[in-house]
């Protein structure tokens, strides 16, 4: 079994056509076509279904596939960390973020990490939280930042900051004009808060209850921007990380902070349990610590 079938078949699985892998490895389609007969050959069982022009993985295929991706990940790791202990401010930091600290919280800390080490690169993935935790097991990204910070055996990390979470009204709420409020003064307004399955949903939604009541959301959007929209509109009220408004407060809307029980999340970095952590990795990763203890410390 050879690398070249290996990466061959995974990119045919991938789009389901022989034709479209070859465009994509920009080789000859007889030369895939060849490569996955031997592969077959060489396993005695057929890895994929014919359609027309079309293929599909046969049930041994996907588990197949499965397997193959993960040797895939191994051998681009083993290069990478032979690549960085040459020389770790070469390398290749892989991070991923949630929308709440796309506008500042990621873009800030890469600023900084670049003034002192310009020549690490970066491949950067947004995603949803439940997604980048498992996107940081399954080793397609090195860490991610996230808020909270979860708990899963197979993942561990540590919290870089505890943040306020404050409510954002339209600034004809009757609240507007409070220097701060508690939670249950709003216990009769709309939300527009992110849909269920969203992390802070569920935190904001939790402390909501913890107050007595169970919020009314009459809108949702799926992008700390698209919510402070709709709050501007006066749609409804929301719940937001203080720091997605750290460059400004909406047009029409104030924020307000909640002062009895105090709404907070921690943020912190994840990296898989089960894999080391490579240079350049762990390069950054000690720098977001030291970052953001600096930020704190100067913020007391």
């Amino acid at each position: 079994m050879e690398l070249r079938q290996i990466q061959y078949f995974i990119e045919v699985a991938k789009q389901e056509h022989v034709t479209e892998a070859a465009l994509s490895l920009n080789v000859a389609q007889s030369a895939v076509s060849r490569q996955i007969f031997k592969l077959e050959e060489e396993l005695g069982v057929n890895l994929f279904i014919r359609e027309g022009r079309n293929v599909k993985l046969t049930p041994i295929g996907k588990m197949f596939l499965e397997h193959m991706e993960e040797a895939i990940h191994v051998i681009d790791n083993a290069k990478r960390e032979v690549q960085e202990y040459l020389d770790p401010e070469k390398g290749v930091a892989r991070i991923g973020f949630p929308t709440s600290m796309a506008n500042y919280t990621m873009p800030t800390a890469i600023s900084s990490f670049r003034k002192k080490y310009p020549k690490v690169k970066f491949e950067l993935k947004q995603g949803s939280y439940y997604n980048l935790i498992d996107s940081v097991i399954k080793g397609e990204i090195d860490m991610a930042l996230l808020g909270p910070l979860p708990k899963n055996e197979k993942i561990k990390g540590d919290i870089l900051f505890v943040e306020d979470i404050v409510a954002l009204l339209p600034s004809d709420h009757p609240l507007a004009n409070q220097s701060s409020l508690s939670l249950d003064q709003l216990r009769e307004d709309s939300f527009v808060l992110f849909p269920p399955g969203f992390i802070l949903r569920e935190i904001i939604v939790d402390a909501c209850f913890q107050s007595g009541f169970e919020p009314s959301v009459s809108f949702e959007g799926e992008d700390v921007d698209a919510i402070k929209g709709l709050v501007s509109a006066g749609l409804g009220i929301t719940l937001l990380p203080e720091i997605t408004l750290i460059d400004g407060i909406p047009r029409s809307t104030v924020k307000v902070p909640i002062t009895k029980q105090r709404v907070t999340r921690t943020v912190g970095v994840i990296v898989s349990n089960e894999r080391k952590i490579l240079p350049t990795e762990k390069l950054f990763y000690e720098f977001l610590k030291d970052f953001f203890s600096m930020l704190g410390s100067f913020g007391k």
